[in-house]
């Protein structure tokens, strides 16, 4: 794994999509090895996560990833990134585990046979090889996630972008998934509700409507955001239908 990081630098990007802007303009540089996006609904996480991946072009400004557009040179967007969505459903596109954890690397140019044997060495590395055969159907929904993790890990990229990868799980679940990411070598860059999730986090950026309500460590950025979302909490505002 290459080090440092690669950096990822957004300038003065924006993203709008039938006529409504969701990122104005947003200016970053991403250098720092555990990165946190925090906001409410609708405030432009996952957005901003899908221009970090290349997954959309921004409307005007630029994305860069050590110096390429990840949105049109997707070979290398492969190689230096990884994303794990909140429904792993949306992700998994094979039936069984092992194909599933060998499409990647192919589509990063490996033989067939070079990505099944690499699919088994990381159910090995993992303690699933018994799961090279199974059916994706017969996974439980932590497993499904658990399989995403393994099939980005497979393909080493040095940096992992997640979006809400913990949602919908049982906390035994996501004790195991929150220990497997702790150790990683690689940049992740996560966005979550939880403030919990992010303590110790080297820097969280906290969208407001697309743009950078506060930036910062997690320990100075977090009891704000917690604050703010406790307030809003209090105010009852959608009781009123009119509104």
């Amino acid at each position: 794994m290459p080090h440092p990081f690669p950096g990822i630098t957004l300038t003065d990007a924006s993203y709008s999509v039938a006529g409504k802007t969701i990122l104005p303009g947003l200016t970053l540089s991403l250098t720092e090895p555990r990165i946190g996006i925090v906001g409410r609904n609708g405030s432009g996480k996952t957005t901003l996560l899908r221009l970090l991946a290349g997954l959309v072009a921004p409307t005007s400004g630029t994305v860069r990833l050590g110096g390429f557009d990840p949105a049109k040179d997707r070979k290398a967007a492969l190689a230096a990134l990884g994303i794990l969505f909140q429904n792993p459903d949306h992700q998994i596109i094979f039936p069984t585990v092992e194909e599933e954890l060998a499409f990647g690397l192919r589509q990063q140019g490996r033989s067939d046979a070079e990505a099944r044997a690499m699919a088994r060495e990381t159910l090995t590395q993992h303690g699933r090889l018994h799961w090279a055969p199974a059916s994706v159907a017969t996974l439980s929904q932590g497993q499904r996630h658990y399989l995403c993790l393994m099939a980005v890990l497979a393909m080493q990229p040095a940096t992992i972008l997640l979006d809400e990868p913990f949602a919908g799980l049982d906390l035994p679940t996501q004790t195991r998934l929150i220990r497997a990411l702790q150790g990683l070598p690689q940049r992740l860059i996560t966005i979550s509700h939880d403030p919990a999730l992010l303590q110790g986090y080297d820097r969280v950026i906290w969208l407001e409507d697309g743009h950078v309500r506060q930036d910062g460590p997690a320990a100075a950025v977090l009891p704000e955001f917690h604050a703010e979302m406790a307030r809003l909490g209090g105010l009852d505002a959608d009781a009123d239908l009119t509104g």
